[in-house]
């Protein structure tokens, strides 16, 4: 079974290398922004940090910044390119049940238009939920929170 946060085996890491083709919109000592080889709608690209992450959690804020400024510049950059663009999604599946298929934390920029064929379902349970559910479920995540700026003894903090 491959490890799915390896670098060696993570197409992003390859490209980056320059073992494996990409058409590059930027690229920085941090970041890097491609096009996506398999677009929702053409002219969907890709960022993602420089440095393998397989996940959110493990990429510096100060990364995550350059990506939501590189997201932010990108954006608009569609809405001015003549590509067909009536919106923009920003999209990042964290871990597999979120739909991550490269394990290398990457933001997905695409443009939308009408009648595009791309959606989003939402599931049975997307209902209005009793204020005391979101009270307990507030509650539980409050508490990691406070768990995990307390540390786990590494000297660094999971939340910043």
């Amino acid at each position: 079974m491959i490890d799915k946060e390896s670098e060696s085996h993570c197409i992003f890491c390859r490209i980056l290398a320059g073992e494996a083709p990409a058409t590059f919109l930027h690229q920085d000592g941090l970041c890097s922004v491609f096009m996506d080889i398999r677009p929702v709608n053409p002219g969907h690209l890709l960022i993602i940090p420089n440095e393998h992450k397989p996940y959110l959690r493990d990429v510096e804020p100060e990364i995550l910044s350059v990506m939501m400024r590189l997201a932010r510049r990108f954006t608009a950059a569609l809405r001015a390119s003549g590509l067909q663009c009536e919106g923009v999604n920003l999209f990042l599946a964290d871990g597999e049940a979120a739909g991550q298929e490269v394990f290398h934390c990457h933001l997905h920029v695409f443009p939308r238009y009408r009648n595009d064929g791309f959606g989003l379902r939402f599931g049975p349970e997307y209902v209005v939920r009793a204020r005391a559910e979101l009270e307990a479920a507030a509650a539980r995540i409050g508490a990691a929170v406070m768990e995990m700026e307390r540390g786990d003894g590494s000297g660094s903090s999971a939340i910043e």
